[in-house]
């Protein structure tokens, strides 16, 4: 009989839960973040989302740059936003997307008002939605409630032997609860890509993955440059991975043997449960901004190297087995599994760990990205501006 692991979470007017309880300050261009930034200082509660993006973009990466943004305010763990902007026509299409979650959105241009009124105005609305939000009681929740994500990043030999595997253990009990999980790395999966086409359930869905899978490699073969450094990095290098083959098999282990239900644009919401590949790049902050905007709830990040990344919207627990990490990076691990390696605890044990460690983040412990107050919030630019 499957376990049915419970936490504490923020149950929203569309059925989504979160774990966290944000009132969320939404710039739309770059030129508004001033407003946001100066509202967060006065307002104690609220949680501002500066980018330098939101200007004269077009095309699909117009579309990305709405999706990510209607996604950020949409996503489980806020719980009231307020979205402001210069071009009034933005602003309520990011208004009214994220609307229709039901929660409170509130929307300023500053436009013939100038910046010290819009603080005025979008201060006295903060207050009032940090309020609301603060009398929002955590009910009784499941993990089969909430949408996880799951990433490597700075890997080394390590992720692949100790750390992803454990991951995988975990994203297989999950799924069996009825979770939601999202995985991604487009360009990452070279050589095992095959093995992921595989798991894909439906054929349509497997088509659909080659045509992302191949548009992504073949602009980077377009570009006719050495990758080397890139992917793998200088990190992956020095631990010890030579090639993207070798990071590759390494990578696919944090799925564990898990099917794979079907294939996400970049900032798409999952249509139903289950696990989904979204495409997108391998860099941290880009993708956890991508799996925020999807709806993740929490993020579990692998690293062998080491990486300090978080993310404003949603908590990142991050783990190691890399011993050197462990020690050097103690302060942005969460959980430390070089015991693994050396064969003081099994992959079962270390598995348990993780999901205690899971529900007790869920519940409301703070992580260490959190702590440290790393939020970093990288939507995706895909071309030039006009």
């Amino acid at each position: 009989m499957t376990r049915e692991y419970t936490f504490n979470g923020y149950r929203r007017p569309d059925g989504t839960v979160g774990v966290r309880n944000h009132v969320l300050l939404l710039p739309v261009e770059g030129i508004s973040n001033r407003v946001a930034e100066n509202v967060s200082h006065i307002i104690k509660g609220t949680l501002d989302l500066r980018h330098p993006y939101g200007d004269l973009q077009f095309g699909e990466d117009l579309e990305l740059f709405f999706r990510t943004m209607i996604g950020a305010g949409s996503n489980p763990n806020v719980a009231a936003v307020i979205v402001i902007g210069i071009e009034p026509i933005w602003v309520d299409r990011i208004a009214s997307g994220i609307e229709a979650t039901g929660k409170p959105v509130a929307r300023f241009t500053i436009r013939h008002v100038g910046d010290l009124a819009t603080i005025e105005e979008v201060a006295r609305k903060a207050q009032e939605f940090v309020y609301f939000a603060s009398e929002i009681k955590p009910r009784q929740a499941t993990l089969g409630d909430i949408i996880i994500s799951t990433k490597c990043t700075e890997s080394d030999p390590t992720n692949g032997l100790a750390t992803n595997p454990v991951v995988g253990k975990v994203v297989e009990r999950a799924l069996a609860t009825g979770s939601t999980v999202l995985f991604g790395e487009t360009s990452e999966l070279t050589g095992a890509e095959h093995i992921v086409a595989d798991r894909i359930k439906t054929r349509e869905q497997k088509e659909k993955f080659w045509q992302i899978y191949n548009e992504y490699v073949g602009f980077i073969a377009n570009q006719r440059v050495q990758l080397l450094g890139s992917q793998p990095n200088q990190s992956n290098i020095f631990g010890g991975l030579t090639t993207i083959e070798e990071k590759a098999f390494g990578n696919i282990t944090k799925i564990g043997q898990a099917l794979i239900d079907g294939v996400l644009n970049s900032a798409e919401v999952p249509p139903g449960k289950g696990l989904w590949f979204m495409n997108t790049s391998s860099a941290a902050a880009e993708v956890l901004t991508l799996f925020a905007a999807s709806g993740s709830a929490l993020c579990i990040v692998a690293t062998g190297q080491g990486n300090i990344i978080g993310n404003p919207l949603m908590p990142v627990m991050k783990l190691t087995a890399n011993p050197k990490t462990a020690t050097t990076m103690a302060e942005h691990v969460d959980l430390d599994f070089s015991a693994v390696l050396h064969q003081k605890i099994s992959t079962d044990q270390a598995t348990d760990m993780l999901m205690d460690m899971l529900l007790r983040i869920a519940d409301g412990r703070l992580t260490a990205s959190e702590v440290l107050n790393h939020n970093e919030f990288v939507p995706v630019k895909l071309f030039r501006s006009a």
